[in-house]
């Protein structure tokens, strides 16, 4: 089943979303004038940008989609590259905690469109869903270049006009929209602007946080672009450094303070990548940024106790050499052995070695920078926004995707607060223009508590 982008001809729509703080009265068509649909201008074709424009086109609206780049979606593809993680199966409550101090702004929108709305929306489009090992949700293709096709086919049945090597500059002196193209400035008018232009990270994508100063000239607070999701550096030595670039460090766990993940890394040739250490990311920038430096704890066994890897080590042969005491007794990779000798002198004492596996504590000097970052903290910050993610100090003009000031881990967590977002700016759009709003969702994201949050976008009907 796809998404569901039929309006309900029953359903009220002030009883599901708040109209802009703002402006509390619709603007609401000619009902006598049926030549002329709405118009809505969308900046933006990344995930957040391209739902929008599904839910806005599906609600009758005339939608223009404008983006940078030669062609729509660049960093959606790029993500797609390592299987296209969507979504992740967890339950409600520790998924929304995913989101930090964003959570319970964010909640509303991701409980109107949820991680089971999202696999349906997918399998709509012949893209069925499934669950990883790791809870982890992909499509069955492994791929997002097939999903993001039958997705532009479908915006183009709606109708989605489709503008390609087009970078906004802001507002006339009229208040139309500017863009920069290969043939000159054009300017264009638009009943409802949707602001998806992305954070700051990947910038050879398209999102390169261009938008910024153009807001904060039109006095929307901005908090600071900063690298989320991004590699630790640290200062390894050169024959480390030259022999273990590029290697994996499999079946490992960081520790920051009292936060402790499992997961895998990759040696960088300025430190430290992957999944695990992304999940610390922002609680490393946060303490670098108080301290200057951070220290990191890698457990290269963490299945073992220090107690049972301290026996394994002490039963060793007398007169081994340390190198076959790590490979054999405590069951070290060449480069999880590299790691530990990185951090000083061995021990030869069992229990003590134990304790130094166990707890490899490194230097962090650095994050990554956006260049290289996955995503980007900060971005619009909630306050400038009202409940329908209209900016309070330009009516009509809504914001929607990384362009908000939230972050979120990898895991899924990214799209799917990206597309819950797009949807919601969409929602607040069609009650702007007096539209009909999409059905509600009445599917379940976790028994006994869809409710428990539902705000001012969902209701379960369930």
């Amino acid at each position: 089943m796809g998404l569901d982008i039929v309006p309900d001809s029953d359903h009220e729509p002030a009883a599901r979303l708040p109209l802009p703080e703002s402006d509390p009265q619709p603007v609401r068509p000619d009902p006598c004038d049926d030549s002329r649909n709405p118009t809505v201008a969308i900046i933006g074709a990344g995930p957040a940008g391209l739902m929008a424009a599904e839910v806005l086109a599906g609600a009758g609206c005339r939608v223009s989609l404008h983006d940078r780049m030669p062609s729509p979606a660049r960093k959606f593809l790029i993500a797609g590259r390592g299987g296209l993680n969507l979504t992740h199966s967890e339950a409600r409550a520790p998924f929304l905690a995913r989101y930090g101090e964003a959570a319970d702004w964010l909640a509303p929108m991701l409980d109107a469109f949820p991680p089971a709305r999202l696999r349906d929306w997918a399998e709509g489009l012949g893209e069925p869903t499934f669950v990883g090992s790791s809870g982890r949700v992909f499509p069955r293709s492994f791929k997002a270049s097939p999903l993001l096709r039958a997705w532009l086919a479908r915006l183009d049945r709606l109708g989605v006009r489709l503008l390609r090597n087009q970078r906004w500059c802001g507002w006339d002196a009229a208040g139309a929209l500017r863009f920069a193209t290969p043939a000159g400035e054009e300017s264009l008018a638009a009943d409802a602007v949707l602001l998806a232009l992305g954070g700051a990270s990947w910038p050879r994508l398209g999102s390169d946080g261009g938008w910024v100063e153009i807001l904060r000239g039109q006095g929307v607070e901005i908090a600071p672009l900063r690298p989320a999701n991004s590699g630790a550096r640290i200062v390894w030595s050169e024959a480390f450094r030259s022999r273990f670039a590029g290697a994996p460090l499999k079946r490992i766990a960081l520790s920051l303070g009292e936060r402790r993940v499992r997961g895998e890394a990759m040696i960088d040739g300025g430190g430290l990548e992957g999944g695990a250490v992304y999940a610390l990311s922002a609680a490393l920038r946060e303490a670098i940024a108080r301290e200057g430096t951070a220290t990191l704890l890698v457990d290269l066994r963490p299945d073992f106790s220090d107690a049972v890897l301290a026996a394994r080590l002490a039963a060793s042969r007398k007169g081994e050499s340390m190198a076959n005491r790590l490979r054999k007794a405590a069951g070290l990779s060449p480069v999880a052995a590299g790691l530990l000798r990185e951090a000083g002198p061995l021990p030869a004492e069992a229990a003590a070695l134990a304790a130094r596996i166990k707890a490899v504590p490194l230097t962090v000097t650095g994050m990554a920078g956006l260049e290289r970052a996955i995503s980007s903290a900060g971005g619009v910050r909630r306050d400038m926004v009202d409940g329908a993610l209209m900016l309070r100090a330009r009516p009509g003009v809504f914001v929607a995707g990384e362009m908000l000031d939230w972050e979120a881990p990898t895991g899924g967590y990214l799209l799917q607060a990206s597309f819950a977002t797009g949807y919601a700016a969409a929602c607040g759009i069609l009650a702007r223009l007096g539209r009909p709003l999409p059905a509600p969702w009445s599917g379940k994201w976790e028994a006994g508590d869809a409710a428990a949050l539902a705000g001012e976008w969902s209701r379960d009907d369930g």
